[in-house]
């Protein structure tokens, strides 16, 4: 159990915590925003309740993509849904690892500050202005777009190589965040982290506002709970294991989280992060913490640290999310293409590139966009359908074993489907990641019915007389 919930924590602790918090800051103007980190915790323990129980349930790989095929009948609407659930990682997946080779160069404009330059800065509307997309072309942009490439080149090898590579990655994840913490408590100042704006808690639309962004923010730092669920074939007693690894992965993060983040409060002033994420440059801010505690060397330390921390998230994401399309197109579940397995190294190599080269184009994008499709994306197509779904399984399936048992069922899923849904609706245009959504559900909608249609799948499917018949 306690390697799981050490896999969970490496796999939670990314290089988000390091780049939102200039994003979180300005969403609330002002250090009342660790409500959003606080709320965003308690919503993922919530979430965490409804995933502890379905993976003991079910406690193969495979996660969400099994849970939506039992939830809904594998026949039917299930396999629908666990298609569009691939579908949408096919692109909310590429954007969490555009977000880490984002954050990677942000870092990286600490050393060389020409980084920063903006060559290119352009919003686009389609037609009837349905959407829009803002391009961001800085020379920064062409380092994360560099960083993605080199992971690929990193994975495309042996499994074995790989599993070695990613222990030494993740050693400098874990010393860079005890680095962070021990250095932000030996030095914290309580007025700077508390120095909060007239009317900070005012409880008018501003302030609901802003905490729905912030809490969408967190939730984007929080994401990675579950990944033990998709791991269920390789540990030990997954029934028992899985439910236990969540919930503590999720406390211990939150706790590392919140205390991190008030101690750069202690230290950076909350209204130099605010004029950092409105400029969307400088969002350094751990480096500039370290300077201003021990020098410029610290800063570059700090930063070439965060940089292998980013590194060794895009390595990770890109290792575990490349298997998902390929796990479903062995099931006959998405397209065939992503089945292949590369001759000599043995791995979905067709899935692993096509996700590294749908990420590098993201990279054109801005961090908060990327990280509100991202989060919203997830949410409408994924998340929303799982806590809603495990209401409806223990109506339709009252029989089924449940090691593990929701604490005060349905009250977690129910709240979990709440937060969900003020994150979605309760920020300033929230309309505009709204309609991506639904864009995207469309589009997996009218290709799945397709390949159906051709396959005589489900809902066109040969009822088995006819076959027989034929």
């Amino acid at each position: 159990m306690g390697s799981a919930t050490a896999l969970n924590m490496i796999d939670m602790i990314g290089v988000g915590p390091f780049i939102t918090i200039p994003l979180i800051i300005s969403a609330m103007g002002g250090p009342q925003a660790m409500l959003g980190w606080i709320l965003g915790a308690f919503f993922a323990i919530c979430d965490g309740l409804v995933w502890a129980e379905l993976g003991s349930t079910f406690p193969g790989s495979g996660g969400s993509y099994r849970y939506l095929k039992e939830i809904y009948g594998p026949n039917c609407w299930g396999r629908f849904l666990s298609f569009l659930f691939v579908w949408q990682l096919s692109f909310s997946a590429p954007l969490s690892i555009a977000s880490g080779c984002i954050g990677l160069s942000r870092y990286a404009s600490y050393l060389w500050h020409p980084l920063e330059h903006t060559n290119f800065v352009r919003t686009f509307h389609s037609p009837f202005g349905a959407l829009e997309i803002t391009l961001l072309v800085t020379p920064a942009t062409f380092l994360a777009i560099a960083t993605c490439l080199f992971c690929v080149f990193l994975l495309y090898r042996r499994i074995q190589v790989i599993g070695q590579l990613s222990k030494l990655l993740w050693l400098g994840v874990l010393g860079t965040i005890g680095w962070v913490i021990f250095s932000g408590v030996t030095h914290f100042n309580s007025a700077r982290a508390f120095d909060f704006p007239q009317h900070a808690f005012t409880l008018n639309s501003g302030f609901f506002l802003g905490l729905g962004s912030a809490m969408l923010v967190a939730a984007y730092d929080y994401w990675g709970y579950y990944n033990v669920c998709f791991l269920g074939d390789e540990i030990q007693d997954p029934a028992r294991t899985i439910p236990r690894a969540l919930i503590y992965s999720i406390i211990i993060v939150a706790v590392l989280y919140i205390v991190m983040n008030i101690s750069i409060l202690g230290i950076v002033p909350w209204r130099e992060l605010d004029a950092a994420a409105k400029s969307d440059t400088r969002f350094y801010v751990v480096s500039v913490m370290m300077e201003r505690l021990y020098g410029p060397w610290a800063g570059r330390i700090a930063s070439i640290l965060i940089m292998w921390t980013a590194l060794a998230s895009v390595f990770s994401l890109l290792l575990g999310y490349s298997r998902v399309p390929y796990a479903a197109a062995l099931d006959g579940n998405y397209f065939r293409a992503f089945a292949r397995v590369h001759p000599d190294f043995h791995i979905p190599d067709v899935s692993l590139l096509a996700l590294g080269a749908v990420a590098s184009l993201f990279c054109f994008l801005r961090l908060v966009d990327v990280i509100a499709a991202l989060v919203v994306i997830r949410i409408t197509i994924q998340f929303l359908l799982q806590t809603v779904g495990i209401i409806v399984l223990r109506c339709r399936r009252p029989e089924l074993p449940r090691p593990f048992r929701m604490w005060l069922y349905p009250l977690p899923a129910l709240l979990a489907t709440v937060g969900f849904a003020y994150v979605l609706i309760e920020r300033p245009e929230a309309s505009k990641e709204i309609r991506y959504a639904i864009v995207l559900l469309i589009a997996g909608t009218l290709v799945y019915l397709v390949r159906a249609y051709r396959q005589h799948q489900w809902p066109f499917a040969i009822p088995a007389a006819d076959q027989g018949a034929l």
